[in-house]
């Protein structure tokens, strides 16, 4: 499904990256930074013209093409991964900030990754997500079918047990990127930081 939305000419997600992210930018560290499902790579380009070392993990390798020719147009390095998150090795205290941006994984897969974020970052290391919570299937906006992929803040609070968050907030907001990602939209926006030992 991802190799062909990705073959289109134009970027599905469109080349700027998630206003959530924009905004909130300043609050990760600097350094090593991971970006999970990470498309065709507009997110990871961003956080490269900060200054970041980025890694860009997806298992298209259409999306990734295309995310080294969005960082080529910016003048930027980035590191692609092709890879199925399940078998990703996010290794321990590596990443001084990973970020999820719309990555639509079910529930017990997205409790692994999230086990395995927190493992992966270093001591006060940051997470960032943005995803579609369940009333999002109201909208029809983006995000699918599946409410399997869509948590809650009380569903990442769980998952998320040994970070402190800093923002945790459940909001109806406009998300425009794209083709896939227009109109207003039911999120879920979490950034949590590892306590450092």
């Amino acid at each position: 499904m991802w190799d062909e939305r990705y073959s289109e000419t134009d970027y599905a997600y469109g080349k700027e990256p998630n206003t959530f992210l924009q905004a909130y930018a300043n609050q990760l560290p600097k350094g090593n930074v991971l970006c999970i499902a990470e498309g065709e790579g507009r997110n990871a380009v961003f956080l490269a013209t900060l200054g970041n070392v980025v890694t860009a993990v997806d298992s298209s390798a259409v999306g990734l093409q295309k995310a080294s020719a969005l960082a080529m147009e910016n003048k930027v390095q980035i590191n692609c991964v092709h890879a199925d998150l399940v078998e990703y090795d996010f290794g321990i205290e590596k990443w001084d900030a990973i970020v999820s941006i719309f990555c639509p994984l079910g529930a017990t897969l997205r409790t692994k990754i999230h086990q395995q974020v927190i493992q992966g970052l270093k001591a006060n290391g940051v997470f960032l997500l943005e995803a579609y919570r369940p009333e999002q299937l109201n909208f029809n906006t983006g995000g699918g079918p599946s409410v399997d992929t869509m948590p809650t803040k009380e569903n990442l609070a769980l998952e998320l047990d040994g970070l402190a968050f800093t923002h945790l907030v459940e909001c109806e907001r406009e998300v425009i990127e794209g083709s896939y990602h227009t109109g207003m939209a039911a999120v879920v926006q979490a950034i949590a930081r590892k306590p450092d030992k």
